[in-house]
C-alpha cells in the first residue's frame, strides 16, 4: 500500500496569519490533531494539538503575555514540514513518522498542492497493521504515573520530558485517569486571565501508622491532574491481541489502552507501539 491508498483527503488548513484559537476550533470541531499551515497557498508549516498542549505551562512567558487569540500560528508551528508524495510505500512513511517523531505527513502533488495527509491513525487501518499477529503484552511498554493531585506544570514538564501521555493514580494506586496531548490542547481556561484560578489542595493522610484517617491542607496551586484528565480509562488484558487492540482503538478513536491485569496497572500500548512493527 502507498500513501495515496490511505491519506485523509480534502485537508483541513490553516492560513499563516490565523491566530492559535482559529488552529485549535479547528481541531476540536473536526476531530483532528494537525493543520498544515499555509502561507499565499504554499506549505510553510504545520501545528499540532501538542504544539499547542504544552504551551499551557502556568510558567511559560508566551502565554502568560499574550491571550491565545492573539498568538499567530507561525509562533508554535513546525516549519518546512516533512512531506511525502502519493507513491510513498506505507513502510516508508511508518518509519518516517518513528524516526522524526511526527504524527502525520502531508502528501504533496508535483503542482505543489496538497492532495492529503497521512496521519497515524490512517496507518491504523491499513493491511500492513490488519497482519500483524503478536500480544499486548509483547509490545506494551512502562506506563509514566502522576497523582491527581500534581500541578498542571508538574504534568506537562513530564509530559515534555517524556514526549508522552501520563497516567493518573489515586493514593491507593487504583486507576483514576489519563493525561494525554488532546487533553492539554483542548483544556478550557480563560483567555481573560493571566493565570488559573487558585484552590486549595487537600491529600487524605494519617497522623501515624494505623492512625485515623483525615483530610489535611497541603497546597495552593491553579490547575491538578485530575481537572483535566479523560475518564472512565479504557483498558486491555496484556494477553490481548494487537487486532483487538488496534480495533478497540479505532472504535474509541483513541491512541493508546492502559494495560491491567487483575486490576493491577501492567502498562500501556500506545499506537506508536504498533506503528513500530510496521517500520520495522
Amino acid at each position: 500500500m502507498k500513501a495515496g491508498d490511505v491519506m485523509s483527503s480534502p485537508v483541513f488548513i490553516v492560513d499563516s496569519g490565523e491566530n492559535v484559537a482559529r488552529a485549535r476550533n479547528l481541531m476540536l470541531k473536526h476531530r483532528i490533531s494537525r493543520l498544515p499551515v499555509l502561507e499565499k497557498s504554499v506549505l510553510t508549516g504545520i501545528i499540532t494539538k501538542k504544539d499547542i498542549g504544552y504551551r499551557l505551562r502556568q510558567s511559560e512567558p508566551l502565554w502568560r503575555r499574550r491571550p491565545i487569540d492573539s498568538i499567530p500560528v507561525t509562533a508554535l508551528m513546525t516549519p518546512d514540514p516533512v512531506t511525502v508524495i502519493m507513491d510513498t510505500p506505507i513502510r516508508q512513511i511508518a518509519s518516517l513518522m518513528i524516526e522524526r517523531d511526527i504524527s502525520g505527513v502531508p502528501v504533496v502533488l508535483e503542482s505543489a498542492g496538497i492532495a492529503g495527509i497521512v496521519t497515524k491513525s490512517d496507518l491504523m487501518k491499513s493491511a500492513q497493521i490488519g497482519s500483524l499477529t503478536m500480544r499486548v503484552e509483547e509490545v506494551m511498554e512502562d506506563v509514566i504515573t502522576v497523582s491527581r493531585y500534581h500541578s498542571l506544570d508538574h504534568v506537562v514538564d513530564l509530559m515534555r520530558e517524556r514526549n508522552d501521555k501520563v497516567v493518573v493514580v489515586n493514593n491507593d494506586g487504583s486507576l483514576a485517569g489519563i493525561v494525554t496531548e488532546s487533553n492539554l490542547a483542548f483544556f478550557l481556561y480563560s483567555n481573560q486571565r493571566a493565570d488559573l484560578p487558585v484552590k486549595d489542595i487537600t491529600r487524605l493522610r494519617k497522623d501515624e501508622s494505623g492512625g485515623k484517617k483525615m483530610l489535611r491542607y497541603v497546597y495552593e496551586t491553579a490547575v491538578i491532574a485530575e481537572d483535566l484528565m479523560s475518564r472512565p480509562v479504557v483498558t486491555i488484558h496484556a494477553n490481548a491481541s494487537l487486532g483487538e487492540a488496534v480495533s478497540v482503538m479505532r472504535n474509541q478513536s483513541i491512541n493508546s489502552l492502559v494495560v491491567v491485569e487483575d486490576q493491577e496497572l501492567r502498562g500501556i500500548i500506545k499506537r506508536d507501539d504498533i506503528i513500530k512493527e510496521v517500520a520495522q
